[in-house]
Protein backbone atom coordinates (compact mmCIF):
# COMPACT_ATOMS: atom_id res chain seq x y z
CA UNK A 1 0.00 0.00 0.00
CA UNK A 2 1.20 3.55 -0.92
CA UNK A 3 -0.40 7.27 -1.42
CA UNK A 4 0.14 8.01 -5.03
CA UNK A 5 1.06 11.89 -5.57
CA UNK A 6 -0.82 12.88 -8.57
CA UNK A 7 1.65 15.95 -9.10
CA UNK A 8 4.82 13.67 -9.75
CA UNK A 9 2.76 11.20 -11.52
CA UNK A 10 1.63 14.05 -14.06
CA UNK A 11 5.30 14.85 -14.17
CA UNK A 12 6.16 11.84 -15.76
CA UNK A 13 4.78 12.23 -19.29
CA UNK A 14 4.13 15.52 -21.63
CA UNK A 15 1.90 13.88 -24.36
CA UNK A 16 -1.72 15.34 -24.64
CA UNK A 17 -4.97 12.90 -24.75
CA UNK A 18 -3.00 10.03 -23.49
CA UNK A 19 -4.59 8.65 -19.83
CA UNK A 20 -1.78 7.31 -17.79
CA UNK A 21 -3.11 4.75 -14.81
CA UNK A 22 -1.93 5.77 -11.43
CA UNK A 23 -4.12 3.35 -9.44
CA UNK A 24 -6.96 1.03 -9.92
CA UNK A 25 -10.56 0.88 -7.80
CA UNK A 26 -13.20 -1.80 -7.59
CA UNK A 27 -12.54 -3.12 -10.99
CA UNK A 28 -12.11 0.87 -12.53
CA UNK A 29 -9.20 2.73 -13.94
CA UNK A 30 -7.78 5.89 -11.65
CA UNK A 31 -5.68 8.00 -14.38
CA UNK A 32 -4.57 11.31 -14.94
CA UNK A 33 -4.75 13.16 -18.16
CA UNK A 34 -2.92 15.92 -19.80
CA UNK A 35 -5.43 17.51 -22.45
CA UNK A 36 -4.74 20.51 -24.80
CA UNK A 37 -7.03 21.36 -27.80
CA UNK A 38 -9.74 19.43 -29.20
CA UNK A 39 -10.68 15.86 -28.31
CA UNK A 40 -12.86 13.84 -30.82
CA UNK A 41 -16.79 13.76 -30.11
CA UNK A 42 -17.83 10.39 -28.72
CA UNK A 43 -19.96 8.68 -26.18
CA UNK A 44 -19.88 5.45 -24.19
CA UNK A 45 -22.64 2.91 -24.73
CA UNK A 46 -22.33 1.66 -21.29
CA UNK A 47 -21.05 3.92 -18.64
CA UNK A 48 -20.70 7.55 -17.52
CA UNK A 49 -17.62 9.34 -18.02
CA UNK A 50 -15.98 10.93 -15.28
CA UNK A 51 -14.48 14.66 -15.49
CA UNK A 52 -12.24 16.08 -12.40
CA UNK A 53 -10.32 18.95 -13.25
CA UNK A 54 -6.82 19.02 -11.54
CA UNK A 55 -4.76 22.45 -13.00
CA UNK A 56 -6.46 24.65 -15.74
CA UNK A 57 -9.83 24.81 -16.88
CA UNK A 58 -12.07 22.34 -19.88
CA UNK A 59 -15.31 22.57 -21.45
CA UNK A 60 -16.86 19.70 -21.94
CA UNK A 61 -18.90 20.05 -25.34
CA UNK A 62 -22.27 18.32 -25.87
CA UNK A 63 -24.54 18.35 -28.40
CA UNK A 64 -27.44 20.43 -26.34
CA UNK A 65 -24.55 23.42 -24.87
CA UNK A 66 -21.38 22.98 -22.80
CA UNK A 67 -20.21 22.69 -19.37
CA UNK A 68 -17.06 24.90 -17.94
CA UNK A 69 -14.77 23.01 -15.81
CA UNK A 70 -11.99 25.09 -13.99
CA UNK A 71 -9.65 23.09 -11.36
CA UNK A 72 -11.69 21.63 -8.58
CA UNK A 73 -14.70 20.59 -10.71
CA UNK A 74 -15.94 17.39 -11.58
CA UNK A 75 -18.27 16.42 -14.12
CA UNK A 76 -20.10 13.47 -14.94
CA UNK A 77 -21.18 12.68 -18.76
CA UNK A 78 -24.31 10.21 -18.87
CA UNK A 79 -23.33 6.85 -20.38
CA UNK A 80 -24.52 7.54 -24.39
CA UNK A 81 -24.38 11.01 -24.16
CA UNK A 82 -22.53 12.76 -26.96
CA UNK A 83 -19.52 14.85 -26.02
CA UNK A 84 -15.89 16.33 -26.75
CA UNK A 85 -13.73 17.55 -24.26
CA UNK A 86 -11.76 20.75 -25.28
CA UNK A 87 -8.85 22.77 -23.52
CA UNK A 88 -7.43 26.02 -24.90
CA UNK A 89 -4.77 25.67 -22.50
CA UNK A 90 -2.77 23.12 -21.15
CA UNK A 91 -5.03 20.95 -18.08
CA UNK A 92 -4.96 18.32 -16.71
CA UNK A 93 -7.13 15.95 -15.43
CA UNK A 94 -8.40 13.15 -12.92
CA UNK A 95 -10.70 10.28 -14.88
CA UNK A 96 -12.15 7.23 -13.21
CA UNK A 97 -14.05 4.70 -15.48
CA UNK A 98 -14.16 0.72 -15.61
CA UNK A 99 -11.35 -1.07 -16.02
CA UNK A 100 -11.13 -1.64 -20.59
CA UNK A 101 -13.12 1.53 -21.53
CA UNK A 102 -11.84 2.98 -24.67
CA UNK A 103 -11.53 6.58 -23.98
CA UNK A 104 -12.78 7.48 -27.52
CA UNK A 105 -15.96 5.24 -27.46
CA UNK A 106 -14.17 2.76 -29.93
CA UNK A 107 -11.74 0.46 -29.20
CA UNK A 108 -9.81 1.03 -32.82
CA UNK A 109 -9.71 4.80 -32.08
CA UNK A 110 -8.62 4.79 -28.41
CA UNK A 111 -4.90 5.51 -26.54
CA UNK A 112 -3.01 2.68 -25.36
CA UNK A 113 -3.48 3.28 -21.36
CA UNK A 114 -0.40 2.46 -19.03
CA UNK A 115 0.18 2.12 -15.55
CA UNK A 116 2.62 4.37 -14.35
Amino acid sequence: MYAVNLAEKLKMFSEHWSPKIVSKFNGHDVMVVKVKGEFVWHSHADTDDFFMVLHGSIKIETRNGEILLNAGDLFVVPKGVEHRPVAEEEAHLLLIEPHGTPNTGDESTAADKVEI
